[in-house]
């Protein structure tokens, strides 16, 4: 059983979060809210949400878990206004999910949670370095950097966080100081990830005032931040490209 009343705004944060990377995802519903954590298909980027039960208007769930065609849910999502409210009734004889939002409603086949990729298991991984930035920040240095380079390096010096990105003739490089910041625990870190990634996650995470970023050396990054008023968190990891000597 799974019925849920949510805020438009809520739902679509959650959705574009997870959609960023996969397609297609496993929703675990339990009787305190929803849990989802999916790779995309190349193994270099996972997302983990958690949305609890006060993120939602009402919220009733039995234990189960419901397969999500995500591109499908995100046209449906289109249709919404900012301030509409979601209701959301699973159809578990017909296997099907009903969204209504005001005079609208849609009945959307679910998939087989069997036949989606297995979640994967979260690496135990200890960075040493923990950064507290504005999300808007983060969405501007990757957009600079993808002025002139596909990849992008982020790291400490010193007391200072920077992120650089360097191309054939060119290069582009942001630093903040630990006045800067929100937050700083500096360490030895500095690490090279894919901007075809970061450009999405940053995009999502642009709309959050704070974002944590944990870095090392030649380490995955994770960077988190909360959703849904502080009800919900959306985590990512990043693996590294490791550059030659």
């Amino acid at each position: 059983m799974f019925k849920a009343l949510i805020g438009a705004e809520k739902l679509k944060d959650a959705i574009e979060a997870i959609s960023s990377l996969v397609d297609e995802a496993k929703f675990k519903l339990t009787a305190d809210g929803i849990n989802v954590r999916a790779v995309d298909p190349a193994n270099v980027a996972m997302v983990s949400l958690e949305l609890t039960k006060d993120a939602f208007d009402s919220f009733e769930a039995t234990e189960g878990e419901i397969g999500i065609d995500l591109t499908k849910m995100n046209d449906i999502m289109e249709m919404a206004e900012k301030d509409d409210r979601i209701e959301i009734d699973l159809d578990e004889n017909a296997h099907k999910l009903i969204v209504r939002m005001r005079e609208l409603s849609y009945t959307m086949s679910l998939l087989d949670p069997s036949s989606i990729r297995k979640e994967p298991k979260v690496p135990a991984l200890d960075l040493p370095v923990h950064i507290v930035v504005r999300g808007e920040d983060l969405k501007r240095a990757v957009k600079a950097a993808e002025k002139v380079s596909d990849y992008m390096s982020m790291g400490i010096s010193g007391e200072v966080f920077f992120m650089e990105a360097e191309g054939d003739t060119d290069n582009v490089r942001l630093e903040m100081t630990k006045d800067q910041l929100i937050d700083l625990k500096s360490g030895e870190a500095r690490s090279l990830f894919s901007l075809d990634y970061l450009t999405d996650i940053s995009k999502i995470a642009a709309k959050a005032s704070e974002v944590t970023i944990d870095l090392g050396k030649d380490f995955p990054l994770k960077v988190r931040f909360k959703i849904a008023e502080g009800h919900g968190e959306v985590s990512y990891m990043l693996a590294p490209r490791v550059e030659s000597e």
